[in-house]
Order: structure tokens, then C-alpha cells, then sequence
């Protein structure tokens, strides 16, 4: 990277709220040809305390940024606003639609600062008209303008970050499509790596979704300047997935504070509460974490690659355009919300249906239940049931044995799949499956690579000089694609599912997790490698009832 010198900055800085960050020290370094040295500089800290060095920083960065041939820049606004610097009445620049009625934020801005900020969005908009839904740019905005001799320099640091082509690089959503498939992917998200979290939400919210909704702002606009200054250090440098893992952090922050507090009973209650005491709490975050802790344990997430992310993304997106979810619309046609009035299953109650909703990936959280098959009416055949669940993926089934046990598996893949291997009984599936049980609590046991990444060592045939091919990093290894794309050490750990005239299987290596026999009567349960499950009842079984449950479309009905 080539040396860019900072003006002087910090003229739109309350310097009273700032404590020790050194408005006036020599910047210090600020060139990095080291890229790991860059990034270490970035997560530790290095730019907090010097205002001149972070400043210097940032304008290198943002330089580098590979941006569209034709990129507004500094004189742009200057022709356009002038170069009028903190006397900005934020009356006479009324931010645009696409904020979604996001204020800005403080951030020990001087309070005429925050007329500066309006003034230099509201040229971006004219700047930008495909912007449709960008919701975190007042917090962006405020946070570049920190470190800005003026406001043209700002409106070019954020103009960069817009127009940024990078292939593969992401920095700011500008459309519904891109901020809903985020939010959603960061749901999925939380289902992986904040299991505890996940399941305070299901048990306090009356709408999950809702809650997820927020996780942007939280990381950009809720949190305190002190924090946030630090996570834009690393955003910057590493891009968006940082966003992703500050959010989680600060979710598993949250509940372990609700799960210390005296009077943490879970009761349900309204989302806009639960969100509510999300925001208070983040934004008096200080109080329970330091910016040092919070960023070590967002750091610490395992199995947290930007493969995985871009493709829950890409997945995300291709659901909401297939229900032709694309630009902002009422907040039920994009949430989940199980219709208890249509729901009937002689199996789990509304409420349970909705908990084991809860865990599947977001994007079927867009679908009602449909029921395909029950044995009640379509009597106890595995060819009848192959042929009502046939077409449909993913499916859900649900198993209520003589003894009154309860469980079942949640099944990504087409049945219609177990024909590739003819009729002899060969696994197939992904690792979004998954079994569960109902009684005597709710669990859920996952494909055993997200928890134990190194399981899924590549086989070292993988790299041989015979096929030229890498071995599988293992934490690449995504639970959207098909076992058949891994290489793995033991087969026994991607054993989902399979099905022949003969039976039905769930989960395989050296036990079963479900066994169903051609006649839907009797039935087997035992650990298995694949999913690390217990028994999900008594280990043999008879089935009183089993019922299969497809995704109907919830635009549709």
C-alpha cells in the first residue's frame, strides 16, 4: 500500500467524550505492506488511542479499495454542497428512504456534526440512485466522519465503500434483497454457534425473526463509540464477516447476563420488548465487557468461514426472490409465524411446532407446514410414503410411539434421491439434517462436523499426485453441500440419510439414529457417529403415529 498522509481531522469531534485517544500525537505508523501485520494491528488495537494514526489508516484503506470506474470523490460534493463543515442544520438535508428511519447516531460527535452527516447521505443518495434499503449507513457515516478533514473527504471514504467491485468482497448492503438474506443468514448463524442464545430467544420472543432483524444495528448504531470504533477498525481490513461475529458475540453476551440476572425466568413476551432490552443492553455494553473481551470471544467462534457465509447468503437470497420478496414489505410476509388456525398435527401442539421451527435454517422460516403424509389416513405403507413425500425438500418428520414418545428428524433432501443407488440402501442428504427429540425436554442433535470441525480431516487420498486435488479444509466445509462433495476421514460422519423398499434409515455410523421398518410399525433408536445422538425414545419402538411435513410457500396461502 502506498503512504496516504491524513489531513488534519477531528474538527467534527467532541473532544470532551473522547478521554485518552490523543487528538494531536504524531500518527505513528501508518504504511503496511504486511497484510498479517495489518490485520493483527487492526484486531488488537493498535490505531485506538492516536487519532491522526487511525485517520491516516483509514484513508489508505479506503484508497485501496477497487472501486467502479466511476466513483463520485471529494470535488463531486464540493460542487455540489459546497465545503461547509459542522454548521449543517440536519432539517435542511432530511435523510433519505432507504436509511428505513435510522437515526445517527452520536458517537461523541459535536452536535452540529450530526447536520454534517445528513448533508453528506443526502448527496450520496443523489450520487447513488440504485440504493434501495441501506439502513447502517448513518452509523458508517458517522463513523468515517470521525477521521475526515472535511466533509467531501468523508462522502469519498464512503462513496469508496459503496462502489467497491472487489469480486467476492462485500462492505455495505443496498438493497432489501441483500440486508433480509442477511439477516436471515445471521439466524442461521446463530442456530450454529450461540445454541444457548438461540434457545433464550425461542423461549422470551414471540417472534425470533423480528429479534435477528436488528443484529446490524446493533453492531452499527447500538454499540458504544468505543467499541464500534474498534470493529470498524477490523471491518476495514477483513470486510463484513466481522459484522457477522461481533453480533454473535454480542448475543452470547446478552444471555449470559439475562441467564446471571435474579430475575431471569423465561416468560414470553412481546418481540419489540425483547428487542428493546437487546438495544439497552448494548448500548451500556461497557458495563459488562470490555471492546478487548468482546472482540476475543467474537474471535473465538469456530467453523466461521466466508464460504459459509456466502453460500447461507446465496441460498437466502435465492429463497426470498423465489417468493418474490425483493423490496421492503410488511414484516409478516418475510418472518415466520406458524398460523396455529391451520396447523393441526395429531402429534405436537402449535406451540411445539413453532419451537421446532425455530431450528431449521432460515430461509424455510419463509414456509407454513404442509402435511404430506400421515399414517392416520394414508394407512402404514413405506411405498405410500415415498410416494406423498416424493418432490419435496426439505421435509419434517414427526414420530409418536405406543409408549408416547416423541420425536423425529428434520430431512434436507428429496426421498426421491435414494433412487440414484437402485434399491440397495445408500445414504444421501446434507448436513443441514438433523434429529430431535421432544420429551423429556426439546433437544436437537446436529450433523456432528459443526460441532467437532476435525472430523472432517480431509483424507489424505484427496491430495494425491494421481488427482491433483487439495484436501478439504475443514473449515470450508459447509452443511449445504452434499456429503458426496467432502472428502472425508470416516463416511461414518456423513451418514444422513437413506431409504429402500425395505426400510428407512436417519443418521448411520455404527448405529441408527431412526430406523423405521416397510410396514411403519416398528422402529429402532441408538447413538449414531453421524448426528453424536442418545436414544431419541426407548430404543425399540412401536409407531402409534407418523406424520410428514412439507414447506408449503406462506406468500401462497
Amino acid at each position: 500500500m502506498t503512504q496516504v498522509m491524513a489531513a488534519d481531522c477531528g474538527v467534527f469531534v467532541d473532544w470532551s467524550q473522547m478521554g485518552d485517544v490523543s487528538h494531536d500525537a504524531a500518527p505513528g505508523k501508518t504504511e503496511y505492506k504486511d497484510l498479517k501485520e495489518l490485520k493483527q494491528h487492526a484486531r488488537s488495537g493498535q490505531w485506538a488511542k492516536n487519532h491522526s494514526q487511525r485517520s491516516a489508516v483509514y484513508q489508505q484503506l479506503l484508497k485501496a479499495l477497487p472501486c467502479r470506474t466511476v466513483t463520485p470523490d471529494a470535488a463531486v460534493y464540493r460542487d455540489i454542497v459546497g465545503n461547509s463543515n459542522s454548521k449543517c442544520n440536519p432539517s435542511a438535508y432530511p435523510l433519505p428512504d432507504f436509511v428505513d428511519g435510522t437515526a445517527v447516531p452520536c458517537y461523541c460527535l459535536k452536535a452540529e456534526s450530526v447536520g454534517s452527516v445528513h448533508a453528506v447521505i443526502s448527496c450520496i443518495a443523489g450520487q447513488f440512485p440504485d440504493i434501495s434499503h441501506c439502513p447502517t449507513l448513518p452509523a458508517v457515516t458517522a463513523l468515517l466522519l470521525h477521521w475526515s478533514a472535511d466533509e467531501a473527504q468523508c462522502f469519498e471514504s464512503v462513496s469508496r465503500m459503496l462502489a467497491c467491485n472487489e469480486p467476492g468482497r462485500r462492505l455495505l448492503d443496498q438493497t432489501f434483497l441483500a440486508y433480509q438474506s442477511a439477516c436471515m443468514t445471521f439466524g442461521d448463524l446463530v442456530h450454529k454457534y450461540c445454541p444457548a442464545a438461540h434457545k433464550l430467544m425461542v423461549a422470551t420472543a414471540t417472534d425470533v425473526l423480528e429479534v435477528y432483524s436488528d443484529w446490524q444495528r446493533w453492531v452499527l448504531g447500538d454499540l458504544p463509540f468505543s467499541f464500534a470504533a474498534r470493529v470498524m477498525d477490523i471491518y476495514l481490513v477483513e470486510g463484513y464477516k466481522v459484522l457477522y461475529r461481533v453480533a454473535l458475540a454480542i448475543l452470547k453476551s446478552y444471555r449470559k447476563q439475562r441467564s446471571a440476572a435474579a430475575d431471569s425466568a423465561l416468560t414470553k413476551q412481546d418481540s419489540a420488548a425483547v428487542r428493546s432490552d437487546i438495544q439497552a443492553f448494548v448500548q451500556n455494553i461497557g458495563k459488562s465487557v470490555t471492546p478487548e473481551k468482546l472482540l476475543e470471544k467474537a474471535f473465538s467462534i469456530r467453523l466461521f468461514s466466508r464460504k459459509e457465509i456466502t453460500l447461507l447468503q446465496l441460498a437466502n437470497e435465492k429463497s426470498l426472490q423465489q417468493k418474490g420478496i425483493t423490496v421492503k414489505q410488511k414484516r409478516q410476509n418475510v418472518q415466520l409465524a406458524v398460523n396455529a388456525d391451520n396447523f393441526s398435527s395429531e402429534i405436537v401442539s402449535a406451540k411445539e411446532i413453532r419451537d421446532i421451527w425455530s431450528w431449521i435454517p432460515e430461509r424455510f422460516a419463509l414456509c407454513q407446514p404442509q402435511l404430506l403424509f400421515t399414517t392416520s389416513t394414508h394407512g402404514c405403507s413405506l411405498n405410500r410414503f415415498y410416494s406423498h413425500c416424493e418432490g419435496y425438500e426439505p421435509t419434517l418428520m414427526l414420530i409418536r410411539t405406543t409408549d408416547g414418545e416423541v420425536c423425529g428428524a428434520f430431512l434436507s433432501t428429496d426421498w426421491e434421491e435414494r433412487k440414484r443407488g437402485g434399491n440397495k440402501l445408500s445414504f444421501f442428504g446434507t448436513g443441514e439434517c438433523f434429529v430431535f427429540r421432544m420429551k423429556p425436554e426439546m433437544e436437537r442433535y446436529e450433523w456432528v462436523v459443526i460441532k467437532h470441525p476435525e472430523l472432517a480431516n480431509a483424507s489424505q487420498a484427496a491430495d494425491d499426485e494421481q488427482t491433483g486435488k487439495p484436501a478439504t479444509d475443514p473449515s470450508h466445509l459447509s452443511p449445504f453441500l452434499s456429503a458426496r462433495h467432502f472428502n472425508l476421514n470416516s463416511r461414518n460422519t456423513s451418514m444422513f440419510m437413506a431409504g429402500n423398499i425395505d426400510s428407512i434409515i436417519i443418521g448411520g455410523g455404527e448405529g441408527n439414529a431412526l430406523y423405521i421398518d416397510s410396514e411403519l410399525n416398528h422402529g429402532r433408536t441408538e447413538h449414531c457417529l453421524t448426528f453424536d445422538n442418545p436414544p431419541l425414545c426407548a430404543e425399540s419402538f412401536q409407531i402409534a403415529l407418523l406424520e410428514v411435513w412439507g414447506f408449503k410457500d406462506a406468500m401462497a396461502s
